[in-house]
């Protein structure tokens, strides 16, 4: 198949009747229109509902779209501290579809598309980014050795490495020269801190809409998307959701920029570090400007990447694709000003 939008419903039952204990027809087939990288589809059946998250078919960049690695970090989370749905199989055969796929549990529950979250008293805003921030403590703390993961991301400075492979994945999608872009890239080679040795499972997009929580109540009960999950350094996760909260408020930034946060429930930007830092024992962070600066630049990036499989015609969602295309001058002038505050 190439079309991002449609799923050869019949092909994924009759797979499915084969490979998943207790599967039963007829299925109903609905596309999640949210995200841009891998086509995602609810499956309901009169006895259960599942997620099917596949690569896009088509020409891909090198290393992205890695769906069995999602699939693989997510059961070796399982019954950890770190929630995520339950993983059924892998399929690794693209003759079934047209590319790799996994079948998960679908999560009940709500998901906030802003971290602002209209709507939501402020007890429970406070309650939410309290859970979000115990998660992502929690993630960092995996027990790597325990789980099966020690060989998930190499060895070496994580900065150094991501830096370079986004260097080159943007390369790779570039539509417009873009100097703020440019200039952004030489200064994170430049500017890069010593490595202080942490290493730890990273999310790689840690943000509130990556989340499912209690439907009523303010428990976390998955965490998604890990398509860019691997071994790295935690502070690149924990300033992921700062570089968010920065970002004018409102469903197009999705950020928390010019809002009264005390009024609404929500911490600073320094309290939520300072939790985070609390959680895990640390004294503080140096250095922070650096790994917002790069969280930046690797938006940047993507959203590079998301505008090309538009312009390609491989888009997941074509329209908000070009869209959000537009914000890569706006990211990478936010990544020189976050390095220039250090």
């Amino acid at each position: 198949m190439s079309d991002t939008q449609t799923l050869d419903e019949a092909a994924v039952s009759a797979y499915l009747r084969d490979h998943l204990p207790g599967f039963e027809g007829p299925m109903t087939v609905t596309k999640f229109q949210g995200g841009q990288s891998n086509p995602t589809f609810r499956l309901d059946t009169p006895g259960h509902a599942y997620v099917l998250r596949r690569k896009p078919p088509g020409v891909l960049l090198k290393s992205a779209h890695a769906v069995d690695r999602e699939f693989r970090v997510q059961r070796a989370l399982e019954g950890s501290d770190v929630p995520v749905s339950k993983m059924h199989l892998l399929c690794e055969d693209d003759s079934v579809i047209g590319s790799m796929f996994y079948i998960m549990d679908h999560v009940e529950g709500r998901n906030f598309n802003e971290p602002a979250m209209p709507g939501v008293s402020p007890a429970d805003r406070t309650a939410i980014i309290t859970e979000m921030n115990r998660v992502l403590a929690a993630l960092h703390e995996v027990d790597i050795d325990a789980v099966g993961l020690a060989d998930y991301g190499p060895e070496g400075n994580y900065f150094e490495r991501q830096v370079g492979r986004w260097s080159k994945q943007y390369r790779a999608s570039e539509t417009d020269k873009i100097p703020a872009m440019d200039a952004l890239m030489e200064a994170l080679v430049a500017e890069r801190p010593a490595d202080d040795g942490q290493r730890t499972l990273v999310h790689g997009d840690y943000r509130i809409d990556n989340m499912i929580f209690d439907a009523t109540g303010t428990g976390c009960r998955a965490v998604l998307d890990w398509e860019l999950s691997t071994i790295g350094h935690p502070f690149a996760d924990l300033a992921a959701v700062i570089m968010q909260w920065q970002m004018p408020a409102g469903s197009e930034g999705r950020g928390m920029g010019g809002l009264d946060r005390a009024a609404l429930g929500l911490p600073t930007d320094q309290e939520f570090v300072a939790t985070y830092c609390a959680r895990r024992g640390l004294k503080g962070i140096d250095h922070f400007g650096y790994y917002l600066g790069f969280n930046f630049f690797r938006m940047a990036a993507i959203i590079q990447g998301v505008l090309k499989r538009a312009l390609d015609g491989n888009a997941s969602n074509p329209e908000r694709a070009m869209k959000v295309g537009q914000y890569v001058p706006v990211f990478a002038q936010h990544g020189l000003d976050a390095l220039k505050r250090g």
